[in-house]
């Protein structure tokens, strides 16, 4: 988690400067202002094991796409920094509120696509896509912390969801069975390793921009990049081999 201040001190800021940026950086998410997880976790334990820490990375990812969204609207490009992927809830939530439209590039080696009832670990950081894909979750409100995703108030009416036509997966290689089976099921676009030693990233990357912006070319597009896409012995740290 300590991520983003690694690369702060690595001279992310000035580097972003030096490309001419104008850089807003914004502070970290204080999680002890958002909620006190030991309380709430002994309110619903059972919950919280199909989906570890749910209250604090729910309330923590809700933080993060209000943020995002109120960036969008005022012109900004968000670029957020995370060190753990649990927070593409948040990221990808906060630009379908504000871009319903968005394509997605997820380059990743798992497909993030769990949601509590069928994940095998209840790890959150493999559920941001199935938490936010159209008719994979029923009920929201069932798991704590992810109330407004299943809409409160005027959200109700309209809770971010992404469509299966909307995403590309880009170097796959660590699936579990279960979110096979929905990438066939649903029909989403994938490229794994093997699809990239095999063409190459530039022809894979091609036909990814094309399959999204085949029918608008002016559509925003957002990319999710897990640092465990990165060859293992160029990142040995994120332990996917």
């Amino acid at each position: 988690d300590s991520g983003p201040a690694l690369l702060r001190e690595a001279g992310l800021l000035s580097k972003l400067t030096k490309l001419g940026w104008r850089v807003e950086d914004l502070p970290d998410l204080d999680f002890e202002s958002i909620c006190n997880p030991d309380e709430l976790l002994k309110k619903n334990p059972d919950i919280q094991r199909k989906a570890k820490n749910s209250t604090l990375v729910g309330l923590g990812a809700r933080a993060l796409a209000d943020v995002v969204e109120k960036k969008i609207r005022e012109g900004r490009f968000p670029l957020i920094l995370g060190g753990d992927h649990s927070i593409g809830i948040g990221s990808l939530a906060g630009i379908l509120k504000a871009r319903p439209n968005t394509g997605v590039i997820w380059v990743d080696a798992h497909a993030d696509l769990n949601t509590p009832d069928i994940s095998e670990s209840g790890n959150m950081h493999g559920m941001p896509v199935g938490i936010l894909m159209k008719g994979m979750m029923e009920d929201h409100n069932s798991i704590p912390g992810l109330e407004w995703l299943g809409g409160d108030g005027e959200s109700r009416k309209s809770p971010p969801r992404l469509s299966p036509k909307s995403i590309v997966y880009v170097g796959l290689r660590d699936v579990d069975a279960a979110e096979r089976s929905i990438i066939r099921k649903l029909g989403i676009k994938a490229y794994t390793m093997h699809d990239i030693d095999h063409y190459g990233i530039g022809r894979i990357m091609d036909m990814t921009l094309k399959y999204l912006l085949k029918d608008d070319p002016n559509r925003p597009l957002h990319l999710s990049y897990d640092i465990d896409a990165v060859d293992p012995t160029q990142a040995p740290a994120t332990g996917t081999t």
